[in-house]
Order: structure tokens, then sequence, then C-alpha cells
């Protein structure tokens, strides 16, 4: 499931520093686990309203586990400390119930599969939380689980050391989001953090991905090969329909983000990424 609302026309993400200056390294990111906000009674009847709602419009919608972001804290020289929590998706309703800075964030990542024709775009399929919107491939992280096939995946090749949410969970989750949304397999380990994004609105934590280039005609027949599979099994791809954008398009005003609604992230990462040296 895609993350962030429509773009609204105002900056809606920052960006924060990956690279601890004294040091000259990258800076090291800690996951600190949190107990959920606490939610009234009142909120709960709301949220559960919400959700029905929710789910009465859109079947396909489903109540999984999320990591919520709550808050970033510079804990040492060099260090950020993420606070999250164990949530789920009908808490987003909490987005209509509470003023923004009261409401938790969502943890979520995002592939920049580059071609020799721009960055890979997927539009949202009917059946997705945000139907119609143009993204980058990617998705809400989900928290770790012992003994899930994710979690298991990681440690036949090492144990995961201290908090149970690791760069190395997100990094594995944005190879997986890629190739069940693109149909395209890239090696997680291939995958470098090229940027980590705070919403500011409600304090969303994006972890951009960048991959190494491949040819856009490979993209183009893993995504067909995708949908045809898909769809013989009776269902229906995440994204629908994919998209390049160029050195030279613009998300405001020309490319697929243009024809309708766009993740909030969307022109600030393409900005930055076309302006960095090739």
């Amino acid at each position: 499931m895609t993350a962030g609302p429509a773009h609204d026309g105002a900056p809606a993400v920052e960006f924060l520093d990956l690279h601890d200056p004294a040091a000259g390294a990258p800076a090291r990111i800690d996951f600190v686990e949190c107990p959920p906000p606490p939610l009234s009674a009142e909120e709960r009847r709301a949220v559960d309203r919400h959700w029905a709602a929710a789910t009465a419009a859109n079947p396909a919608t489903f109540d999984g586990p999320l990591v919520a972001a709550l808050g970033l804290d510079r804990s040492a020289p060099g260090r950020t400390a993420l606070r999250w929590a164990r949530m789920s998706y009908r808490h987003r309703a909490l987005r209509e119930l509470r003023p923004a800075a009261a409401v938790p964030g969502s943890v979520y990542v995002t592939v920049l599969q580059p071609t020799e024709e721009g960055l890979v775009l997927g539009r949202g399929a009917h059946t997705t939380a945000a139907p119609g919107r143009w993204s980058l491939p990617g998705g809400g992280a989900e928290p770790p689980v012992p003994g899930s096939p994710l979690e298991l995946s990681l440690l036949r090749r090492a144990p995961v050391p201290g908090s149970p949410l690791e760069l190395s969970l997100l990094r594995r989750h944005a190879a997986v989001e890629l190739a069940e949304e693109v149909g395209l397999a890239v090696e997680e380990s291939a995958l470098r953090l090229w940027g980590l994004t705070r919403g500011t609105r409600f304090g969303s934590i994006g972890f951009h991905f960048l991959a190494p280039e491949v040819p856009a005609a490979r993209v183009r027949r893993c995504h067909a090969a995708l949908v045809t599979e898909e769809r013989s099994r009776g269902r229906v791809p995440e994204l629908d329909v994919l998209a390049f954008t160029g050195p030279a398009a613009d998300a405001r005003r020309s490319g697929p983000a243009a024809s309708g609604p766009y993740a909030d992230y969307l022109p600030r990462l393409l900005a930055r990424y076309r302006a960095e040296p090739r």
C-alpha cells in the first residue's frame, strides 16, 4: 500500500541529513520501539466508524499492521533515534479526529528505479488505498514479527541485533515492494539509502532507496508479466499503469503526475534527484 496523501501544492516533506559532518560518514539511525499512543473510548469508537465506512467504500481495504512514526530525536552527534510504535491502518482515521501535531505519522519506503527514460512511476489501481495516485514503487513499513518470512530471510544470513526494526529490514521491504508492484527483482544489497524525508504535516518518515539502473524495456516486460499473472489469478495489480519521468519533466506541470493525484513526497524527491550530477 503506497504512502502519503495526494499533494496539495504546499511543500509536503523535508529532507533530513543522512551524514555526520564531523565524522564524514553516514549518520546512524537507531530504531526505538515505544507503546502506541493511548486512545480515548470516544476516539476508538470514531476510528471504528471511519474504518467501517472505508471498508464499505472499498472492500479490498485491509487493516494490516504498520509502523507508526512517533518522532525523531538527535540522540547523539551523528546519531538519530526514530521512535516508532506498532499500530494498524485503521488508526490513520486519527488524521480526521486530532490536530496534525497529535497524529502519529507512518514509516514507509520507496525505490527510485532509474532507466534511460527516467525514474519508474506507478499509478495505484482502484483497489488500493489511493486509487489513481502516481508514486514511486514502495509502501508502508510493517513491524517485524518473530518467525515471519521477512525476519527469517534475514536470520538465515545473520542474527538481527538490537531493536526488531532495523534499516536492513526496511531495505528488504523496499526490494519486496519493487518485486510485488513492478515485477522487477533487485538484490536488496544493491539498494542504497538515498534519502530520508519527514512529512511536514503528520511527521511521516520516508526511507528512499536508489536501485541500479536497468533498461526501460526490461521494466515494461516485468510489469506486463506481473499484470498478466495477477489477472490470471483473479487479482488486481497494485500499480495498473507504469510511466517514466525524465530529467526535463516537472511533476507539477508535465508527465504522468499532471494527469491525476500524486504522492506528497514526489515533487521534492524528483527535484532533488534531477539536481544530482550523473
